[in-house]
C-alpha cells in the first residue's frame, strides 16, 4: 500500500506574518558570527533580562553553547509596540516580564514572555517550528525547547518535526540540526544538547520536570554529579510552549509551581503559542476564531442536532450541578407540566423535597420520588431519592438515551456516506471520529479472549449494511464493514482495550498508534473510515480529514464544545498531500445530542471567555486598518483615528457605551445616512461596511425604538361626555353556565376524532450551516427529518390525568373516548395522546359552556375611574412603532392613541377626523370582561355626536365573518355581547368606521 506524503505550502501570508512578528522583536540584535562556551560559574547571556551568576561548590564546569540575547528591556519594549502597531493590536504600555531566582544563583534573573494566539487548525506547530529556523537564520540561536501540556500534544509535535524535516531542510538550506524527546533514560542527549553548535530542539512535557524529585532535577553520577536541568540552564534556551494555560495550570495566579519550574529552565525568553491564552503577555500575533473563518483556513461547521421529540411517557430525572454555598441544593431536569402540555424544565431542590409536587402532579414522580440525600463531595456528586434511585451528576435516569445515541450513529454514517458521495472524483479521503466514554460500548472482551461487539459497535454495524445498501449510497463504500471501522484505546496487559483517563503510561500507546498512522489513514486504499476512540485521548488527535465528529455519551456532552470540534477543523488533504482549499468541501459536521441554540450558545461563550472576544462589540482599534484613500500613498487610517470614529459613533448614537451597534444603524432603510466627523466622511461607506460585520445578517431591526411617554388630558374624568360613557360601561357583572352533558360528549368527541394523526416517540434532526461573524454565531437549517422509535412507552392513569385537567367525571370522560375511536392511539405515545385530548375536551368545554352563558349587573361594583389617573401618574411608555399621533386631543383619553394592527390604527384616525364621533377610546388592558375562557378586553367605547347620543363598544377585526376567527375569540366576542347587553351597551364587531356607526 502507498503511503500519502504530507505536503506543506511555505507561502501562507498568515502564517509568514505570525513568524515575523517574532523575528521582528529581536530587530537590532546582531547575527552571532561564531559559536560560544560558557560553564557553570560564568555569566550567561548579556542581558540585563536574563544575567544570572550560577555559583557554588556543588557545581563542576558544564560546557554549553548558549544563546546570547544583547538587546536591552527598552530596545525589547520599542520593538514589541511597533510589531503590535503592525498587527492593530493594543500598544504595550511596559515590557511584561517574570523575576525570579533559581538554586546555585546569587542574581534575580529576569524573563520576559511574548505570545502568540492562532486558531487551532490554522498551522500553530509549524509557525512555531519554522519560527526556531528563522530565528537561527537571523540572529544564530541554536536552543530551543518546546514544553507541552500532556503526552499526546508531545507526540503531535514529535510528528510534525518527523513529517516537516524535509521541508525544512530544503527552506533553510539543509542546515543541520537535532530534535528529540527529553527522556530521563537517556540523559546523553541532555549533555548533547548543551555542548552541540547545531540547532537543539528539546521536546518535553510540562510533568517531567515540575516537581522537585523529578530526575531532571536530582543530580546523576552519569553527568559528573550534575543535575540534568543544569545543562539546560547553561544554554540560556528559548523556551516554546504549546497551550501555555494548560501547561501552567492555574492561570488565574501569577506564578504557579510549573511557572516557576518554567522559570528553572533559565530561559532567554518564553515564546508562548495557544488559541487560547489566559495571560497573553506582551501579544505579538493574533489570529482568532473569526479571521480564521473569514479568511477560509478552517472548515466550516454543520450541527447535526438530535433531540428527542415529543417524550414524556416515562420517568425522567437529570442531574445538573449540586451546590453547598448557601445549604445543599441540587438542580435537576424533570418532566414539568405546564398549561400548553409537559415539558423539560430545571429545578432546584433540597433535602426532602418532592418532585410529584415540584412537577406539578405528574403521575411518574407519584412513588418514592422524594429527595433522600444530595452528596457535594467531589468526585461523588449524586442525589438520592426515597425509592432508592441515584442520579449522578451530568447523568440521567430515563429519558431515550439508547435510542438517541443510535440515531446519532445512523446520522453519522449517514453524513460520511453523504460526503463520499460530494468528494468523489477528487482525491480526498474521508473519515469519521466517534467520541465514547466507554470502550465496552464499543467493544467487549470474552473471558476466552474473544471479542464482540459492544451497543454502539452493533448499532454502527447495522447503520453501515443499511445505508450501503440504499440505492444513493450502493457503491460508495465497497469494503466489507469489519474492514472499515477500528478503536484506539489503551491496552492492558492481555492487549485488550481498557478504559482511562488519557494521562496514564498505558495510553502513551494508543497516542503513538493514532500518530503512526497519520499518513496510512489519509490514503485511499486503506480501507478504515470509522475511528473509535476514548474521550480521554480527544486531544492526541490531529488527522486533517476528518469530516464527521460524534461524541457519543450515555448523557449530553459535559465537554467543551471547542474541544470537540477541535479535531476536525484543519483542511483536508487529497492523495497528492496538497491542502484543499474548496470551501464546498471543507465542512464538519458535528453529530451532537442537544439543540443547536444550545450547542451554538455553548460555543459562543467559549470564544468569548477562552479568546476574551466580545461578539458584537466594537473596540478602539476596530478602524484602524481602513485604508484613507485621502492619504498619502493610501496608508492605513491607525488606532488614533480608530479611536476618534468610535467615539463619534456613540456620541450619534450608533454604538451604546460598551460599543455595541444600536438599531439606529440601519443602513438598509432608503434614507439612511451615517453621520461622522468631516474629516472621516470620505471613509463613510467603508465604515459602514466594517460596522455590518458587528451585526448579524438576519438581523431584526428592533421595532421598539423611540419611545413615548403618553399624556393624560387633563381634567379627563370631569368631561362630561367622558363620564356619561364611563357611567355606562364600568358596571361590573357576574356569570352563570348551563351546558347539556349529550352535546359536550358528542362534539368533544367528534374533535377527538379529527385529531392528527398521533405517532410514537421520535428523534428529530435537524442539520444546521453555522457562520462565526464579529456579531457573533448564527446558524442556518439546511435540512431535517424524524426517526420513529422502537421503544414501547410505559402507560399512565388516563383517566386520572384527564380528570385532573378537566374536572369531568369519570364516566362522561370514558363515554367522550369511547365515542371517538381513537383510545388505540393511546398506546403509541401516551403522553401526546392525553395533551391532544386534553386540549379538545377544554376547547369545547368553554365552546358549550359560552352557549348557555347569562350575565347579570353585579350591583354597587364597577371599575374605577381614578384608575386611569394612577396609571398615568406612573408614565405610560409606548414606541412611536404602534401608536397614532392625534390631532384632536379634546376627543380622546391621550395625545396618543396604542394600536396593535393596521386595522385598529385606521379605526382611531377615523375617529379623530370623523365629525360624527364626540369621544373615543381604546379601552385601557385593566378593563376586562370575565369569561370562561379567559379575561376579554374589548378594543374601542365611543360617544356619537347628535340630538340622541349613542354610546357605542366595539370590536375591530380584519373580518366579520365569525368562522374565519379562532374558536377562542368567537367564544370571547360571544361572551362580550351578553356582557354589554345585560349593561344595555350597544355592542358589535366592525371592520371600520362606517359599520360601527351604521350597525
Amino acid at each position: 500500500m502507498s503511503v500519502l506524503k504530507l505536503k506543506f505550502d511555505a507561502g501562507l501570508d498568515y502564517q509568514r506574518e505570525a513568524i515575523q512578528s517574532v523575528i521582528r522583536l529581536f530587530e537590532e540584535q546582531p547575527l552571532a558570527q561564531e559559536t560560544y562556551s560558557v560553564s557553570v560559574g560564568q555569566q550567561v547571556g548579556g542581558s540585563q533580562l536574563n544575567q544570572s551568576e550560577m555559583v557554588g561548590s556543588s557545581f563542576s564546569s558544564i560546557p554549553a553553547v548558549a544563546n546570547q540575547l544583547l538587546l536591552s528591556e527598552l530596545q525589547l519594549l520599542e520593538n514589541v509596540k511597533k510589531v503590535q502597531v503592525g498587527n492593530n493590536l493594543p500598544e504595550q504600555a511596559e515590557l511584561e516580564s517574570t523575576s525570579f531566582s533559581f538554586e546555585g544563583s546569587d542574581m534575580p534573573c529576569k524573563v520576559p514572555h511574548f505570545s502568540v494566539e492562532m486558531e487551532t487548525g490554522t498551522g500553530k506547530t509549524y509557525v512555531y517550528l519554522r519560527t526556531i529556523f528563522e530565528l537561527n537564520k537571523a540572529y544564530g540561536f541554536t536552543k530551543f525547547i518546546i514544553v507541552v501540556p500532556s503526552v499526546p500534544i508531545r507526540e503531535g509535535t514529535t510528528k510534525s518535526i518527523q513529517i516537516m524535516r524535509e521541508h525544512f531542510k530544503e527552506l533553510y538550506d539543509q542546515v543541520p540540526f537535532d530534535a528529540f524527546v527529553y527522556d530521563s533514560k537517556k540523559l546523553g542527549q541532555v549533555r548533547q544538547f548543551a555542548s552541540s553548535n547545531k540547532i537543539q530542539i528539546m521536546v518535553v512535557n510540562i510533568q517531567a520536570f515540575d516537581k522537585e524529585l523529578a530526575i531532571m532535577n536530582r543530580e546523576n553520577d552519569r553527568l559528573s554529579g550534575n543535575k540534568p536541568i543544569d545543562f539546560i540552564r547553561a544554554t540560556n534556551p528559548f523556551v516554546i510552549i504549546d497551550e501555555p494555560q494548560s501547561v501552567e495550570g492555574d492561570t488565574s495566579k501569577v506564578q504557579t509551581k510549573r511557572s516557576e519550574a518554567l522559570h528553572n529552565l533559565n530561559p532567554l525568553c518564553t515564546l508562548r503559542y495557544s488559541a487560547t491564552h489566559k495571560n497573553p503577555y506582551n501579544l505579538l500575533y493574533s489570529l482568532g476564531p473569526i479571521e480564521a473563518y473569514d479568511l477560509r483556513l478552517v472548515k466550516r461547521i454543520e450541527v447535526a442536532s438530535l433531540l428527542e421529540d415529543q417524550s414524556f411517557n416515562s420517568t425522567f430525572v437529570g442531574l445538573k450541578k449540586v451546590d453547598n454555598k448557601k445549604g445543599i441544593k441540587a438542580s435537576l431536569q424533570i418532566n414539568m407540566q405546564e398549561k400548553a402540555g409537559p415539558a423539560k424544565k430545571n429545578v432546584t431542590v433540597k433535602q426532602g423535597d418532592d418532585l410529584f409536587l415540584k412537577s406539578k402532579e405528574r403521575q411518574e414522580y407519584e412513588n418514592g420520588w422524594m429527595v433522600a440525600n444530595i452528596s457535594c463531595e467531589p468526585g461523588l456528586e449524586h442525589v438520592e431519592f426515597a425509592n432508592g434511585q441515584v442520579v449522578k451528576l451530568g447523568e440521567e435516569l430515563g429519558g431515550l438515551g439508547d435510542e438517541l445515541m443510535r440515531a446519532q450513529v445512523y446520522e453519522t454514517v449517514e453524513q460520511h456516506l453523504k460526503k463520499e458521495l460530494a468528494v468523489k472524483g477528487k482525491g480526498i479521503k474521508v473519515l469519521s471520529l466517534f467520541f465514547i466514554d466507554k470502550v465496552a460500548n464499543y467493544r467487549v472482551y470474552g473471558d476466552d479472549g474473544s471479542t464482540s461487539l459492544g451497543k454502539i459497535g452493533q448499532w454502527f454495524d447495522a447503520a453501515y449494511q443499511e445505508l450501503t445498501q440504499k440505492p444513493m449510497y450502493k457503491g460508495v463504500l465497497e469494503f466489507p464493514v469489519e474492514q472499515v471501522h477500528d478503536g484506539y484505546f489503551s491496552q492492558d496487559r492481555k492487549g485488550n482495550a481498557k478504559d482511562t483517563t488519557g494521562k496514564t503510561k498505558d495510553d502513551e500507546d494508543a497516542y503513538a498508534k493514532i500518530m503512526r498512522n497519520k499518513e496510512q489513514l489519509l490514503s485511499e486504499e486503506e480501507p478504515l473510515r470509522f475511528i473509535f476512540s476514548h474521550t480521554a485521548l480527544r486531544e492526541g488527535w490531529d488527522n486533517p480529514n476528518v469530516f464527521q465528529i460524534c461524541t457519543l455519551n450515555e448523557t449530553k456532552s459535559q465537554d467543551k464544545k471547542r474541544q470537540e470540534i477541535g479535531r476536525g477543523l484543519r483542511l483536508p488533504v487529497n492523495q497528492h498531500g496538497d491542502r484543499v482549499h474548496d470551501s464546498s468541501v471543507n465542512r464538519l459536521t458535528v453529530i451532537a445530542n442537544e439543540s443547536y441554540d444550545d450547542f451554538a450558545n455553548q460555543l459562543q461563550t467559549e470564544y468569548e471567555d477562552d479568546y476574551g472576544i466580545s461578539f458584537g462589540q466594537v473596540d478602539k482599534t476596530a478602524f484602524a486598518l481602513l485604508i484613507n484613500t485621502e492619504a498619502h500613498q493610501h496608508t492605513a487610517l491607525g488606532q488614533e483615528a480608530s479611536q476618534s470614529i468610535v467615539d463619534s459613533l456613540k456620541e450619534n448614537g450608533y454604538l451604546s457605551d460598551d460599543g455595541r451597534v444600536t438599531d439606529k444603524f440601519d443602513p438598509k432603510d432608503p434614507g439612511f445616512v451615517l453621520e461622522l466627523p468631516e474629516e472621516f466622511v470620505h471613509m463613510r461607506a467603508q465604515v459602514v461596511d466594517e460596522l455590518n460585520k458587528y451585526v448579524f445578517k438576519n438581523r431584526v431591526v428592533n421595532a421598539k425604538k423611540d419611545p413615548r411617554t403618553l399624556k393624560l388630558r387633563k381634567n379627563v374624568t370631569l368631561d362630561p361626555v367622558f363620564r356619561e360613557l364611563w357611567d355606562k360601561i364600568s358596571q361590573r357583572t357576574r356569570y352563570r353556565v348551563q351546558f347539556d352533558t349529550n352535546e359536550l360528549i358528542a362534539e368533544t368527541a367528534k374533535a377527538i376524532a379529527d385529531m392528527p394523526v398521533i405517532k410514537r416517540t421520535r428523534i428529530t434532526t435537524a442539520l444546521y450551516r453555522q457562520e462565526v461573524s464579529k456579531a457573533g454565531i448564527e446558524g442556518e437549517q439546511i435540512s431535517g427529518g424524524v426517526r420513529e422509535i422502537s421503544q414501547a412507552p410505559a402507560l399512565p392513569d388516563l383517566l386520572a390525568y384527564l380528570q385532573n385537567n378537566t374536572e369531568l367525571t369519570r364516566s362522561t370522560l370514558v363515554e367522550i373516548l369511547k365515542t371517538s375511536g381513537r383510545l388505540k392511539d393511546f398506546i403509541e405515545n401516551p403522553q401526546v395522546f392525553i395533551n391532544q385530548v386534553t386540549e379538545c375536551i377544554q376547547q369545547k368545554l368553554h365552546h358549550v359552556t359560552v352557549k348557555g352563558i347569562e350575565y347579570e349587573k353585579i350591583g354597587g361594583l364597577c371599575y374605577e375611574m381614578h384608575q386611569i389617573e394612577t396609571e398615568a401618574e406612573k408614565g405610560i411608555t409606548r414606541y412611536i412603532h404602534n401608536l397614532y399621533e392625534v390631532d384632536n386631543i379634546d376627543k380622546t383619553l391621550y395625545d396618543y392613541v396604542e394600536y396593535d394592527s393596521e386595522v385598529e390604527k385606521e379605526f382611531a384616525k377615523a375617529c379623530d377626523n370623523d365629525q360624527r364621533i364626540k369621544f373615543y377610546c381604546k379601552l385601557p388592558p385593566q378593563f376586562k370582561v370575565d369569561t370562561p375562557v379567559g379575561p376579554y378586553n374589548p378594543d374601542w367605547a365611543l360617544v356619537t355626536d347628535g340630538d340622541e347620543k349613542l354610546y357605542l363598544v366595539r370590536e375591530t377585526k380584519s373580518t366579520r365573518n365569525k368562522v374565519e376567527l379562532r374558536e377562542s375569540e368567537q367564544d370571547k366576542i360571544a361572551c362580550g355581547e351578553k356582557h354589554f347587553k345585560a349593561l344595555g351597551v350597544d355592542y358589535d364587531v366592525v371592520t371600520n368606521l362606517n359599520e360601527a356607526l351604521n350597525g
